[in-house]
């Protein structure tokens, strides 16, 4: 009725059933049950060929610029049977995706998805109101969101009724990826949604998920060089390039205990390329068929896979290179240390490591840390630290607001080191 008196262009086509004085009346062509029967002596479209460019996702850009990842249809295939395999997802299950490019995940494993009310491009917005309202209006059994969304779901859960809580127990697995996620994180949603099951996917735009690991595993590895993310999985190679003395990736491939390197990665589901950019592409693609992540890490005894940081976060001293993962989790064990971020000042190959923390309560500006607060961090972080300063905040990417822009943080320690105004951190 609407489209008629409004003269809307085009053929009506309706949802639904109408009879036929009624669909006369309203000029109505077709419903979609007579094209679906019909098809109006026209060949239903052919669909898409495996083969064919499916999509291309772009990356968060936390250590350059962002880049476009191209994927032919089998690629998502396997990728969406990866997730169904590893979570164990069935069409009875319900999604709610704190991060929209994971909503599309729902479609494409055949379930429904939703996004909460939220700022997407902000995911630190997402509310423990908003959260649980998703939840109970989807009755949802999973739940993905990153960890500085999961942080304010935490610090404002007080504000949640009984109802909420009761609508929260319908979860059966939180995901929460994109940037490391503390235990104490995890085990605080986790109380929030009683139910689930608190799991952390390891993998990035170029190939997800790589490899798994939950909150029970976490905490049974204990503490290590870096971010424990669990064992590959089945359908995943994972091998090792280990660094030189000056931080290159240089050796061949292995799997050998406690040796770090680049993470380098193989997968039906890794990328077909970056999208017009030949040179990156050959540079990740080596050997063909795999993927150079970016990623520093190595396994241990288990075979659990540990991230130390970026390649490009590595540094690198006339001692030897220093990754930044696991110095940065032994200075927040401070109990007045927040965050911590560790940076290279200097000249690759003689970098000084430095230390840059925000502490409980924060600082209104940048500034070199009191001398008692810079003999502690030393005391803990296991390497030497030529200087410690205090920040605001540490900068982080847009997509996750969880990934540390270590980079830009070396830029500005470099500056201040070298007598500039610190400004607010």
């Amino acid at each position: 009725v609407a489209s008629r008196a409004l003269g809307w262009p085009g053929r009506r086509i309706v949802a639904g059933r109408v009879s036929a004085p009624a669909a006369k009346a309203l000029g109505v062509f077709a419903t979609l049950d007579d094209i679906r029967r019909r098809g109006h002596g026209r060949p239903a479209p052919p669909g898409p060929d495996s083969g064919s460019l499916a999509a291309v996702a772009f990356t968060s850009g936390a250590t350059g610029p962002a880049k476009g990842v191209a994927y032919r249809h089998h690629q998502l295939q396997a990728q969406r049977d990866a997730l169904v395999a590893a979570y164990g997802i069935t069409r009875a299950d319900r999604l709610v995706a704190a991060f929209a490019p994971f909503a599309l995940y729902g479609p494409a494993m055949g379930i429904p998805s939703a996004v909460p009310d939220m700022d997407v491009t902000a995911p630190s917005t997402l509310t423990a109101q908003a959260l649980a309202d998703a939840v109970d209006e989807m009755n949802a059994t999973l739940v993905f969101a990153s960890p500085a969304a999961l942080r304010n779901v935490v610090a404002t859960a007080s504000a949640l009724g009984q109802a909420d809580h009761r609508a929260l127990e319908s979860v059966r697995l939180l995901l929460s990826a994109g940037a490391p996620v503390p235990p104490e994180l995890l085990r605080q949603a986790g109380r929030l949604m009683p139910n689930a099951e608190p799991h952390t996917p390891y993998g990035m735009t170029e190939v997800l998920p790589v490899a798994d690991i939950s909150l029970a595993e976490i905490e049974a590895a204990g503490r290590g060089r870096g971010v424990c993310v669990g064992h590959p999985l089945a359908s995943v190679d994972v091998t090792i390039a280990p660094l030189d003395h000056s931080g290159r990736p240089t050796g061949g491939p292995t799997t050998t205990v406690e040796v770090t390197g680049e993470v380098v990665i193989s997968a039906p589901h890794v990328k077909d390329g970056y999208d017009k950019l030949w040179a990156t592409q050959a540079a990740t693609s080596a050997p063909e068929g795999w993927h150079r992540s970016g990623d520093v890490g190595h396994f241990d005894s288990e075979g659990r896979l540990w991230i130390e940081g970026r390649l490009v976060h590595v540094v690198t001293t006339a001692g030897g290179f220093v990754t930044p993962v696991g110095t940065e989790q032994a200075i927040e064990t401070l109990p007045e240390v927040e965050h911590a971020a560790i940076v290279g000042v200097g000249p690759s190959g003689t970098q000084q490591v430095v230390a840059i923390v925000v502490t409980i309560g924060g600082v209104r500006s940048a500034a070199l840390a009191p001398a008692h607060l810079a003999d502690r961090v030393r005391q803990v972080a296991g390497v030497d630290v030529a200087a410690v300063l205090v920040v605001t905040d540490l900068p982080v990417d847009r997509r996750h607001n969880s990934k540390i822009d270590r980079t830009r943080l070396a830029s500005w320690a470099d500056r201040v080191l070298a007598g500039g105004h610190p400004g607010r951190g």
